[in-house]
């Protein structure tokens, strides 16, 4: 039987798996679908919301930073959706939370703290918070 600790590692490299197959063009479909255009254009340090649907659509690529702003999300969220369902995931992206300062998880990228961020959906998955 599977420990607790074995069933987050299985899950965290099941998110980091699914980040790293996906094609930038879904991350963003997924993302604007889940949170809107704004959000995810807002997550990506990007100041036109517009771009996210070039980027949907496959018409332009994002900047380094804005690629891995949008991979990190959706790896979280995966992850988190991996112990939970979608509803939740979503949820946990956008409220605010104590371990990032009462920031939501999707603020703390926008603002570099990738990290942060997934210390805490691991605490979070481990029932910690």
């Amino acid at each position: 039987m599977s420990t607790q600790r074995e069933l987050t590692a299985e899950a965290d490299a099941r998110a980091h798996r699914d980040t790293a197959e996906q094609e930038l063009t879904e991350i963003a479909r997924f993302l604007q679908e889940q949170f809107s255009q704004r959000t995810v254009a807002h997550v990506a340090g990007v100041e036109d919301p517009k771009q996210v649907g070039r980027w949907c659509r496959g018409q332009n690529t994002p900047r380094f930073d804005s690629e891995f702003r949008l991979r990190t999300a959706y790896q979280v969220f995966r992850y988190i959706e991996e112990c939970e369902n979608r509803h939740v995931a979503r949820a946990w992206m956008i409220g605010m939370n104590p371990q990032l300062e009462d920031a939501s998880p999707l603020q703390a990228i926008a603002n570099d703290q990738f990290k942060e961020v997934m210390a805490a959906a691991r605490s979070y998955r481990q029932g910690d918070l």
